[in-house]
């Protein structure tokens, strides 16, 4: 047991004399270290800002003026209030919160997930609404509040122990070629930095060289005990970023069912894919030689006597499977149509080239979406050209699809009589469920008359 413990006490003497040296302390040291000018920029802005607006609140000389001290506080908390406000509102907390959080990441290896993007409006107010009720942007705000004083910590561990710990080593090295005076001189003795005396005008001060070896007693204690400061200071400003910069317990959940419910969309696109290339490979090939043979069967049965029964059956059972086969072409269509795998706009085009209403194509879509949100936007436009056709009256159709804020827009607009009401049982509830269920939005906008405009907003990805 005594062997143990001394093996055990040598083994924690030699890793706090391995810390400072570890990769470990040097990521903490640069967390601590490179984390200070994301925090800094706010007081420094505030502390400006709030210098000049009190200096214009003072007015001219001639004017009578309050209590300076108060006027100052009234100022530097409107400066505080409008700065905090500016910052949510603007997005600019989003992304200083989330360049220490991605610096987190890199250095201390905690891979918060980020908060879910904000969605703004439509219009100056809306934007503006949806910014200054933006939860993840007020935490986002209120954990650079919080980083000042976990800041202040992180820099004191950074030039206390580590700087100033690294200078008294320096003090034995030093001292003979910069303190070699005759003996009638009298220099004053040298500070020392530590710890508790951090300003360097306190009782801790080396006037002869066996002194600096105190010094460097010291400095070699404030470099050992260096990584565990830092730890400490860098583990608050963990748990910070853990609790203010994540998405949050309600958005992670209602991140998780986003994403389960898009591997659901893509995983039934995909067996709608394999589906149809498996009609288009087996069944429809089968029905193929099938109609085939039996085509070659009628023409040898047409040229033999007494076989005129056998060749009706023949010539039936040939109609059939060509219907069959009609039939099986349209049901793989609908299930998945071949023209989709080159992509959203070759299909669209390929469906206004089939119109039976002359129709106009615009595209443009920088970044192709996924199988299942084409999926979505070709069916959806398929479905309003053939509502078009048969209830609009329209002479000419427009077609629009682009891509929006990070949303692909679906546009058709027709020059018919107008008057499209889902109530109807127009198949436009069918689209609005086909599009809630990635949730997109569809508008309607059909005045008795016309125009008709149908809008439809899909994310790019499911």
């Amino acid at each position: 047991m005594v062997g143990a413990g001394r093996v055990s006490m040598t083994g924690l003497a030699a890793a706090i004399a391995r810390a400072p040296f570890t990769g470990r302390a040097r990521r903490e040291f640069l967390f601590c270290l490179l984390g200070l000018p994301f925090v800094v920029f706010i007081p420094l802005v505030g502390f400006f800002a709030t210098v000049l607006l009190a200096q214009l609140a003072s007015g001219p000389p001639w004017v009578a003026r309050g209590n300076p001290s108060w006027q100052t506080v009234a100022v530097a908390v409107a400066v505080a209030v409008l700065l905090t406000v500016l910052l949510v509102a603007t997005g600019a907390a989003r992304a200083l919160a989330g360049a220490c959080r991605r610096l987190a990441g890199w250095l201390l290896g905690d891979q918060v997930a980020p908060p879910p993007p904000p969605r703004p409006g439509q219009g100056v107010v809306s934007r503006l609404s949806a910014r200054l009720g933006d939860g993840p942007g007020w935490r986002a705000m209120a954990y650079l509040l919080l980083k000042v004083p976990v800041a202040l910590l992180e820099a004191y561990a950074v030039v206390v122990f580590w700087v100033a710990g690294l200078v008294n080593l320096t003090y034995p090295f030093w001292w003979q070629s910069f303190r070699n005076h005759p003996p009638s001189v009298q220099l004053s003795p040298v500070a020392v930095i530590t710890p508790f005396d951090w300003s360097g005008q306190g009782h801790f001060q080396v006037a002869t060289f066996p002194g600096t070896f105190a010094a460097f007693g010291a400095g070699a204690g404030m470099l050992l005990a260096a990584p565990w400061v830092t730890r400490a200071v860098a583990t608050a400003d963990r748990w910070l970023i853990r609790g203010l910069l994540g998405p949050g317990r309600l958005s992670q959940r209602l991140r998780d069912l986003e994403q389960t419910r898009a591997l659901a969309v893509d995983d039934a696109a995909a067996r709608l894919r394999r589906l149809e290339r498996d009609l288009h490979d087996g069944a429809q090939i089968r029905l193929a030689t099938l109609a085939m043979n039996l085509g070659m069967a009628k023409k040898k049965l047409g040229g033999v006597p007494g076989t005129e029964e056998a060749g009706e059956l023949v010539d039936a059972a040939l109609q059939g499977a060509r219907d069959a086969l009609a039939e099986l072409r349209e049901l793989a269509r609908g299930i998945h149509p071949p023209v989709l795998d080159n992509g959203l706009a070759d299909a669209l085009a390929t469906l206004a080239a089939s119109s039976a209403i002359p129709a106009e194509l615009a595209v443009s879509i920088p970044a192709r979406p996924t199988p299942a949100i084409e999926s979505i936007a070709y069916f959806c436009a398929a479905e309003l050209l053939a509502n078009a056709a048969k209830h609009s009256g329209a002479n000419k159709i427009k077609i629009d699809i682009s891509e929006r804020s990070g949303l692909l827009v679906l546009e058709i607009t027709d020059d018919g009589r107008g008057g499209a009401d889902p109530a109807r049982g127009s198949g436009l509830p069918g689209l609005a469920q086909r599009v809630a269920v990635v949730d997109g939005r569809l508008d309607i906008d059909s005045p008795p008359g016309g125009p008709t405009r149908v809008t439809i907003e899909l994310p790019l990805r499911a």
